[in-house]
């Protein structure tokens, strides 16, 4: 008698980056099914490149059906807005630029001086003005939950009041992954399809999906200056410190924002599956070890977030 093995019964579970594809992309659809008027916030850095990639599937083979917006501070990297124009041409996106300087010229912010002046939290105030003028009332933005620890108490749909401000005493629950997606006239919802994602998910789903990013991502020599434990790129808006001498270094940036303030990092990892072996041995969070606003204070992302920041 011939003795049948038992049947293994068939397994339907996603692998990891697959898992988290179908919940970004299940965020997108929600988002676009529940609010009148969306918007994309787009930096041109890794996580809102992967965040328009994974939008981009969620309505293929139509187009988005929302602008993306980039609050541009004037003080970019020329890689990073390079790329930001490209990826708009190529995929015929509708872009709405709001500029910290117009603010400053108009007498609605005030231009930090000195050394160590940065326009990285005068774009909160750009932000709101945007999302006023545009009568925005979702924004996805492409923070990570492992960013930083203020992130984490941020919920996938995350309230902001009529003056854009956050208040993590007011999360909603998000059980089974049910969102809550009402608002009154003048709040608006913040939404992160990429919370559950970490640098390491970001840098294999580019690998794998093949996401194009600036240059700068990559190992490349350029003139650094060290300042307060930290390489920042010697370029025309930084004001260097007495005693201070730009060096040439192998470097690339693990994240890209406003360029007084973004520091890269020494490496030689020039192709995509060098960078993600050398993320998978970091032990220092990408904004722990090369953003400069985030050490003005032990609360200084939470402190910005509620004052209505990304």
């Amino acid at each position: 008698m011939t003795t049948v093995p038992p049947q293994r019964p068939p397994t339907y579970a996603l692998p990891l980056l697959g898992a988290l594809e179908a919940e970004s992309v299940h965020i997108f659809r929600e988002v676009a099914a529940t609010f009148s008027r969306p918007v994309l916030l787009f930096s041109g850095g890794k996580d809102s490149a992967v965040m328009l990639h994974l939008a981009a599937k969620a309505f293929w083979p139509a187009p988005l059906p929302f602008p993306v917006l980039h609050i541009d501070t004037g003080h970019n990297f020329d890689e990073v807005i390079g790329f930001r124009d490209r990826t708009v041409d190529r995929l015929g996106l509708r872009l709405i630029v709001a500029s910290v300087q117009e603010d400053i010229d108009a007498g609605r912010a005030v231009e930090e001086t000195g050394p160590h002046a940065t326009r990285n939290r005068l774009q909160t105030g750009t932000l709101l003005r945007a999302l006023r003028e545009g009568g925005f009332d979702a924004v996805f933005g492409g923070a990570r939950r492992d960013e930083e620890k203020a992130r984490a108490k941020e919920r996938i749909f995350s309230l902001r009041d009529e003056f854009g401000q956050w208040d993590p005493k007011a999360q909603r629950p998000e059980v089974w992954r049910l969102y809550n997606g009402r608002h009154r006239r003048g709040e608006h919802m913040r939404v992160f399809p990429l919370s559950d994602w970490t640098e390491l998910d970001i840098w294999r789903y580019i690998r794998d999906e093949h996401v194009d990013l600036p240059s700068l991502y990559y190992a490349h020599r350029r003139p650094v200056v060290e300042r307060d434990g930290m390489l920042l790129a010697h370029t025309r808006f930084l004001t260097l410190l007495p005693g201070e001498t730009p060096r040439e270094s192998l470097v690339r940036f693990r994240t890209v924002g406003d360029a007084t303030c973004t520091g890269c990092v020494e490496s030689a990892a020039a192709t995509v599956e060098e960078v993600v072996a050398e993320v998978a041995a970091s032990r220092v969070t990408e904004r722990g070890a090369t953003r400069a606003d985030d050490r003005i204070s032990d609360t200084g992302m939470e402190d910005r977030k509620r004052e209505g920041y990304f």
